[in-house]
This record gives C-alpha cells, structure tokens and sequence, in this order.
C-alpha cells in the first residue's frame, strides 16, 4: 500500500510538473497592455487558468511535439522569466568562474533539459484545477512567494512560485523558481549540478547536459 502511495503521489509530481510547464508556456499569451501593474498573485491565478484551456486544446503539446514546445518558450516563456537567474542559482558558485561563452551554453542546454522534461509531462495534464492561496507580501516587496495548490484527483498538490519584480516602470513580474510538493527546481539541480562541476568542471557539466538532452531526444524518437 505504501508503496503504491508513493508511486500514486509521484505521478501527481508529474501532472504537478506538467501544469507548471503549461503555466510557463501561457506566459506572454494574450496578456493586456496593464500586466506589469498587476498583483503577483493575480498574475498567477488568470495565467493558471488560462493554460487549462491552453493545453487541452493543443493536441501536439499534448503529444510532446518539442519543436513546437521549444518555440513557444522562445517565443513567449523567456520575456517573462528570469532564466539567467534560474540558470545561475542552479548552477552554484561555478557560475561566477565560467566565461560569457560558458554562460550561454549552460542556458541553452539547461532550457532544452527543462523544455523536454515538461513536453513529457504536459500530456499528464487533464482535469485538474488551481487555488491560488492569499500573498502573504507588503505593497513595496519586491521578491514574493506565490502559493497554490493544484486539485483535481486525490490529494491537492502543492505548486509554488517565486516571483522577482523587475526594476523599470512597467517591466512587471518575473518567475524565478518553482517548488513542486515540497522540491524547489533549481535546488534540487544545484545539487545535481555541482556534482559534475567538482569531478569534471564546467565543460563537464555542459557536456553532461548535452548527452542527457541527446539520450531524451533518442529516447522520445
């Protein structure tokens, strides 16, 4: 039984994942000229429940067609996050040693692995819907937490957002992190990543990254 708990619970984590990446994907779809002046909460709850309509409606984003994923998140998903950032705290104190060129390869790379970890998981999307719970933040914050839960079947999941606001008048919000059930994405690839960065260095974890992208794209053919 408990095992079959833990084998329910992490199928949820996908669908959770799954979600997630739709949130992303719905990022800069359709939204009115006022975003940047719009509660990081609200933000969250309007794009959340657009993308349920999104993703049932997209039968290749369903299938996991990356071609069409990996455009829409150039198209839409990078405007809105702060993937340099993301990229960066995942990656750890090497980021700092690595060169501009270096950089750029780990964002590449570091997209194409989330990009293909969601395509998978978005096809788990079905009934589900989202609460988004009250911000707990003051009118001046400038780094809040958004806090939702995903219901649908079984236990609701928690799914979190760390939102940045960025410097400019009407540059607006910008996710930064994810926390599904609990695991915060770019913690869980730091450990990950420093792993590789102690034993074979900088280059070493781009071309760790690059083989495990190649083995998914086979993998997905």
């Amino acid at each position: 039984m408990k095992v079959t708990n833990m084998m329910n619970r992490r199928t949820l984590g996908h669908r959770a994942l799954g979600l997630a990446a739709g949130m992303a994907l719905s990022l800069g779809l359709s939204l009115p000229a006022l975003a940047a002046d719009e509660a990081p909460d609200a933000l969250i709850k309007r794009l959340s429940s657009d993308v349920l309509t999104t993703v049932k409606a997209d039968k290749a984003i369903q299938g996991g067609d990356i071609s069409k994923v990996i455009a829409l998140v150039d198209k839409t998903v990078m405007p809105n996050v702060n993937f340099r950032r993301m990229t960066a705290a995942a990656v750890g104190p090497g980021w700092r040693q690595a060169t501009p060129e270096q950089q750029k390869r780990l964002q590449e790379e570091f997209k194409i692995l989330l990009v293909r970890t969601y395509a998978g998981a978005l096809a788990q999307v079905n009934d589900q819907t989202i609460q988004v719970k009250p911000l707990r933040a003051a009118a001046e914050d400038k780094d809040v937490l958004v806090r939702t839960e995903i219901v649908g079947r079984g236990d609701p999941i928690q799914l979190d957002y760390r939102l940045e606001k960025t410097p400019g008048e009407g540059a607006g919000w910008k996710i930064y992190n994810l926390n599904v059930l609990g695991v915060w994405l770019v913690e869980t690839y730091r450990g990950q990543f420093a792993q590789e960065i102690n034993a074979k260095g900088i280059d070493g974890l781009i071309e760790t990254l690059v083989a495990r992208n190649k083995t998914n794209t086979s993998a997905k053919g």
